[in-house]
């Protein structure tokens, strides 16, 4: 802009004077290089969390909610699907890759791990954890969490307890 010119004319809309407009500029950047106020970054919520509530269970996304049996089942199920489609998998692909392998001798040679694990797994099935065991205690309680170890010698028996 030419120093002879008024800046009034040329915007004619803008209302202000030079020196307004020299102060309005000198608010604008003293704001600008103020400093930011102390602004909280975090919160943490202390306050305890209640032990139960009165909210009934919500199903989650992923397995529908079934017993521990029925899971353990499904997952067996599963995993004797994925085996004997990659032992039956690997039989075709050798038959069709030699052109002369004898089924027979293919079903005894991938069928006789399958038959290992499935004779093996129902021996698992037979065996059964230890049950659960649950104490209900009224009133003050106290558990003593010592290990004492026992020595028993002598022909008449003399039982040393150390802890």
């Amino acid at each position: 802009m030419h120093p002879d010119t008024n800046p009034a004319s040329v915007w004619p809309d803008a209302g202000m004077t030079e020196d307004e407009a020299a102060e309005e500029a000198r608010r604008i950047i003293a704001d600008a290089y103020r400093p930011a106020p102390q602004t909280p970054t975090a919160y943490r919520d202390d306050t305890p969390l209640p032990a139960h509530g009165t909210t009934p269970p919500v199903a989650q996304p992923g397995r529908v909610p079934m017993s521990q049996g029925a899971t353990d089942a499904s997952v067996l199920m599963l995993a004797g699907g994925t085996t004997t489609a990659m032992v039956g998998g690997t039989a075709a692909v050798l038959m069709y890759v030699s052109q002369f392998a004898d089924p027979l001798v293919c079903g005894l040679v991938f069928g006789a791990p399958t038959a290992l694990v499935l004779a093996l797994a129902r021996l698992a099935s037979r065996a059964k954890p230890a049950p659960d065991v649950h104490h209900h205690y009224e009133g003050p309680v106290h558990q003593d969490q010592r290990t004492v170890h026992t020595r028993t010698t002598g022909v008449w028996a003399k039982t040393n307890n150390h802890q």
